[in-house]
């Protein structure tokens, strides 16, 4: 059996293809976060953003989300390397960290449907758009605890 490409290839490697591939689909990385700027610290909230399709857990405007979302941040294998709030899970995450992707991710199991299975997604969790908040004191209403 062949070794999985991500076990194989650097991020820098990979083609366009292998590249979105590792993406889960868990939605974490379309949430609104907000940063404490005397620390640094990142809060998570249940904000997603306005391009954010919390049923399928995929961004609606893929093609043209950097265009239109003025703050949302193109995951590059330059970046993800320095981008603090990447979720704990993100493969894109794993791969640079030298780490194996999990069980319930695409790639390994074969199905788009094992990350919201395992619970891993944003999919009903999702309690507001940023469409839907009028201020940014209202985003505190919608912090979470911890990384979701």
């Amino acid at each position: 059996m062949e070794t999985p490409f991500w076990k194989t290839k650097s991020l820098e490697a990979m083609t366009p293809a292998e590249w979105e591939s590792l993406c889960d689909g868990c939605g974490k990385c379309c949430l609104s976060k907000l940063e404490d700027e005397d620390s640094g610290e990142i809060y998570w909230t249940s904000v997603g953003c306005r391009l954010f399709d919390a049923e399928t857990c995929r961004c609606s405007d893929y093609a043209n989300r950097l265009a239109r979302v003025p703050d949302c941040v193109g995951l590059t294998p330059q970046n993800v390397r320095t981008i603090s709030w990447l979720p704990k899970t993100c493969a894109y995450r794993l791969v640079a960290e030298g780490h194996d992707l999990y069980w319930w991710h695409r790639l390994v199991s074969g199905s788009a449907e094992t990350v919201h299975e395992a619970g891993i997604s944003m999919r009903g969790r999702v309690s507001a758009s940023e469409t839907d908040l009028a201020e940014p004191d209202d985003y505190f209403e919608h912090m979470l605890d911890d990384e979701p």
